[in-house]
């Protein structure tokens, strides 16, 4: 039987040791942003989504460390949000985790560009050609295409437009489905989806579905 606390406990180490030496350093110039995304991904969380592909990965007979780049992208995609969420213009918020807020500490501007930049770098870490094998691109673009749709209009952000739409409204049930369904719901599935793609992909036993990223309505 799995211990599920080790087991977290184990990915969860796995996780901030590959994110520790993915991301680039806070000694780069400029050095303020590579500090504010420091700041927020280290700033504490369970990696549910990175661990959840990191499962997916074993589920189908790799070891977590075939996934760690594609895990930590999306722990940079979920960390972009949080960033972008606790801003003055969405929740406003001044904790976070228990420490202060990106913006708190390094002011509005640098807080909307740190999160840009983990967004882009996450894209920037899973198109890494040094994570790959030979026939590999093609495939990893289907992962990279269903990790967009599930973060974008479709998915995380639409959720994000109806749950600002909806502030200080009564919501429907249809409607509380929707908002939680994409604007949580999109990345945690998709997490455990590309995991597992790309777990296959790297074991060169998989060819993309017809149906994989297809947009549900």
């Amino acid at each position: 039987m799995v211990d599920i606390e080790r087991y977290l406990r184990a990915q969860k180490s796995l996780v901030d040791e590959a994110l520790g030496r993915y991301l680039p350093p806070e000694e780069h110039y400029p050095s303020v942003i590579f500090q504010a995304m420091r700041y927020s991904v280290f700033a504490g969380g369970k990696r549910l989504r990175p661990i959840l592909a990191l499962a997916a990965a074993e589920a189908v007979g790799a070891g977590a460390e075939a996934v760690l780049p594609v895990a930590c992208a999306l722990e940079c995609i979920h960390t972009y949000s949080l960033i972008h969420d606790d801003l003055p213009a969405l929740d406003n918020d001044d904790f976070r985790r228990g420490n202060l807020t990106n913006h708190k500490v390094f002011g509005e501007a640098n807080a909307i560009l740190a999160g840009d930049a983990l967004l882009t770098f996450a894209f920037e870490l899973m198109t890494d050609a040094r994570h790959w094998r030979d026939g590999m691109p093609a495939s990893l673009l289907q992962v990279v295409y269903e990790i967009a749709q599930a973060i974008g209009t479709f998915g995380m952000i639409g959720g994000q437009v109806v749950d600002l739409q909806m502030e200080r409204q009564e919501v429907d049930l249809k409607t509380l489905r929707y908002i939680h369904s994409h604007k949580t719901g999109a990345l945690i599935r998709t997490s455990v989806r590309s995991g597992g793609f790309w777990a296959v992909v790297r074991q060169r036993t998989w060819r993309p579905s017809r149906n994989m990223g297809r947009r549900s309505a």
